[in-house]
């Protein structure tokens, strides 16, 4: 438990709500506008990847663009994280990676090196081939996108989670926060076979029907993808700081928003939690309630006895129009 007697929760949230994470996840409503994209369609929008139905399963198909300032600042670790991130996105769906394409652009051919040798290394490291795509190394800039495709026989979706839920969330705390940035690294160091049992966690609460919804923890964090969750199910949320365990010399407020390596947001029902639980207590992965879906259309944050709405979806959409 975090103790939090002097929490703010009206200045936390006004941070929160503000901070560029947030703020980029809402971008997605403007492209959805634009390419008239409905979350009516077969194929619903708004989840970690596209859903496609094949047969008794579902192909997984999504991509991820590499945040321009981790390409040029860091750019190994930027390569690593655009395989980690599509590889954790179909786990956020109960699946199971099958192969990768990517498209780099770079200044030159020197450029681009580092940002293969991550790739490269979080593909062996994953398991999960690189098999083509586009290269450039005569631009004018310097950028990287990777995409996935995947296969699942049950999905976890974010269009599901019920009033009466609970809220649970999954994350790795062996590793350590990126020097510049808010990324929790327990993937670059850790043994390639853990962290490929650790995916497999997500197929298995699947198709055992364990997780009524789910997401990855991504940009935005905690609370940006929790908005994007309730927003897509229809529902409301509480969200208990006093459950959420911070590392050691990390901030509430940056843990709130930083991106783990291995993360995930569940919807779980009383009666499932202690077998969700039981599979990542057995990996080392931590693992809490933290909060439980209501019926409506408000985030509220609490703490010591004290709430506080962060949102309310029937005044302001998030990504979905």
């Amino acid at each position: 438990m975090n103790d939090l007697p002097n929490i703010n929760l009206k200045q936390l949230a006004a941070k929160l709500k503000q901070s560029l994470g947030v703020i980029q996840k809402q971008d997605i409503q403007i492209a959805r506008q634009i390419l008239g994209l409905s979350i009516d369609s077969p194929i619903q929008v708004g989840d970690d990847c596209a859903a496609i139905p094949d047969g008794d399963g579902y192909l997984l198909l999504a991509a991820e663009g590499m945040w321009h300032i981790l390409v040029e600042e860091d750019p190994w670790f930027a390569g690593w994280c655009a395989v980690m991130v599509n590889v954790s996105d179909i786990a956020a769906m109960g699946g199971k990676a099958i192969a990768i394409v990517d498209t780099i652009w770079t200044e030159n051919d020197a450029q681009a090196k580092p940002l293969m040798a991550g790739m490269k290394a979080a593909s062996q490291t994953f398991n999960v081939p690189i098999v083509g795509g586009h290269t450039n190394f005569h631009s004018a800039y310097n950028a990287l996108s990777v995409a996935i495709l995947g296969r699942a026989n049950q999905l976890i979706s974010s269009f599901t989670a019920q009033p009466g839920d609970l809220l649970v969330v999954a994350i790795d705390k062996s590793g350590e926060m990126h020097p510049q940035f808010p990324f929790w690294d327990a993937a670059t160091k850790a043994k390639p076979d853990k962290l490929q049992k650790n995916l497999n966690i997500l197929p298995y609460l699947a198709e055992n029907n364990l997780c009524n919804a789910g997401k990855d923890i991504s940009m935005g964090g905690i609370i940006g993808t929790l908005l994007m969750l309730i927003e897509a199910s229809k529902c409301g949320a509480v969200l208990n700081l006093d459950s959420i365990v911070c590392p050691n010399n990390v901030s509430l407020e940056t843990w709130l928003l930083s991106f783990p390596s291995y993360g995930f947001l569940l919807s779980v029902t009383p009666e499932n939690l202690a077998k969700v639980q039981q599979q990542f207590d057995d990996n080392h992965i931590s693992c809490a309630v933290v909060g439980a879906i209501q019926q409506g259309s408000r985030l509220v944050l609490k703490s010591n006895q004290q709430s506080h709405l962060l949102w309310d979806f029937e005044a302001e959409k998030f990504i979905l129009n």
